[in-house]
């Protein structure tokens, strides 16, 4: 994300971004003043990227992948993964204190607890897809 005028904005929201070849990346901002800010937004990112400003661009070359940031990337994908976990985990949670809620308004408990397993059911389906999804993008990530 970007600095724009105070308020983080990612760079599609500044500026036209094209790869003329499949190694580069080209990101032309509507505002000219805004290069020395995008420049400094993928500094500070850890893409490992080092962007080359010109007059009214920012040019990126991407390196091709070394097996060392191969695995980072999994590694990144892992973590991002657990994350997806967590929120699904959490919208279970809440989904569950909302249940036992209406519980002690009066609904029966065997509706709840049947919606408490169809709560689990769902969620035991959105893990095993994120999880199929990360296998997925490892394989990708790691073949060369």
């Amino acid at each position: 994300r970007v600095d724009y005028y105070g308020n983080p904005a990612p760079i599609s929201q500044i500026a036209n971004v094209s790869t003329p070849d499949s190694r580069t990346i080209l990101i032309k901002p509507w505002e000219k003043q805004m290069l020395g800010e995008i420049t400094k937004a993928i500094r500070n990112s850890d893409l490992g990227l080092n962007p080359q400003q010109e007059a009214d661009a920012v040019r990126l070359n991407v390196p091709p992948l070394t097996e060392e940031r191969r695995r980072d990337l999994v590694k990144q994908a892992k973590k991002d993964t657990e994350e997806g976990k967590i929120r699904v985990r959490n919208v279970r949670k809440d989904v569950n204190d909302e249940l036992r809620k209406l519980l002690k308004e009066g609904t029966s408990e065997d509706a709840v607890k049947d919606a408490e397993a169809k709560v689990q059911k769902i969620t035991d389906s959105y893990i095993v897809k994120i999880d199929e999804l990360l296998s997925k993008k490892e394989s990708e990530i790691m073949t060369i």
